[in-house]
């Protein structure tokens, strides 16, 4: 995905925004690596998300696997406080700008990518795994003009994804984030807020 990757623990920014070009989730993260899934980024507990109107500081780490697909972001969390292990944004154009790219002096590498409403959820306990956001979905689509084939193929990988995370298929198992997990503790970053 990145020509010439990071060394681990280089800071980054993950920054989304929504079909239209307006800003969104802008995250504080570290690239930890790359392996057959695609790339892994991480935030450490105490580090900080914003979107315009809205902090959030995170409780517990989290890491977000980028596949090359660029049609997704998986974050799987770490003793998150609300049970949440994983969470799927189902995404296009998900990708690395690298230093000196639109954004250049911002970090030395920026993912981004649009923000298509439709997550896949999984929570330890009874409720276990679902699509979240369908009403968002149904909303933007018809507001933003989602182009048909993108509303098919994001639907249907939704379902798609809904199941292998219920399946717990690699990289949606416990272990294939587990050990991006691991690394990003090792890095011992102190919270920032």
């Amino acid at each position: 995905m990145i020509a010439e990757r990071p060394a681990p623990g280089t800071e980054i920014v993950f920054q989304w925004r929504k079909w239209d070009g307006s800003p969104h989730w802008r995250h504080e993260c570290v690239y930890l690596g790359a392996d057959e899934w695609g790339d892994w980024v991480g935030q450490p507990a105490g580090w900080g998300s914003e979107r315009p109107g809205r902090t959030f500081t995170a409780a517990a780490p989290n890491v977000t696997l980028v596949p090359p697909s660029g049609d997704y972001a998986l974050t799987v969390n770490r003793d998150h406080p609300k049970g949440m292990r994983i969470y799927i944004d189902l995404a296009w154009d998900v990708h690395a700008e690298p230093a000196g790219g639109p954004q250049a002096g911002e970090a030395p590498v920026l993912f981004t990518g649009i923000d298509m409403d439709l997550d896949v959820v999984r929570v330890d306990g009874e409720r276990g795994t679902w699509i979240d956001d369908e009403d968002e979905w149904d909303e933007h689509r018809v507001q933003y003009g989602y182009p048909a084939d993108v509303q098919r193929h994001l639907e249907s990988l939704a379902a798609d994804l809904a199941e292998r995370v219920r399946a717990q298929l690699p990289p949606f198992d416990d272990a294939s984030a587990d050990v991006w997990l691991d690394r990003l503790e090792a890095l011992a970053l102190v919270p920032r807020r």
